[in-house]
């Protein structure tokens, strides 16, 4: 089973960032959208601004982790995106 670490960018007008881990992208930001995702993500509407496909749980996890908490990158993949 594969698992991704994702990115989402708030659509609200000041724009915030989530990172997560998911076996099921189009699911997860289905919930995050209609406000039965994670807590924090709740009353706002998302877009994916960031994907990245792992083989197996532990790695995405990790990956995850790192990417939270690594503000450098996760404002670089922001930038990326606009």
């Amino acid at each position: 089973m594969s698992y991704y670490v994702y990115m989402l960018k708030s659509r609200s007008i000041k724009p915030i960032t989530y990172v997560g881990y998911t076996n099921n992208l189009k699911k997860r930001i289905n919930l995050h959208n209609t406000g039965k995702g994670a807590k924090f993500t709740k009353g706002n509407k998302w877009i994916v601004i960031f994907k990245k496909k792992f083989l197996n749980k532990k790695k995405a996890m990790k990956y995850e982790y790192n990417l939270k908490n690594d503000i450098k990158k996760r404002l670089q993949i922001y930038n990326n995106f606009k």
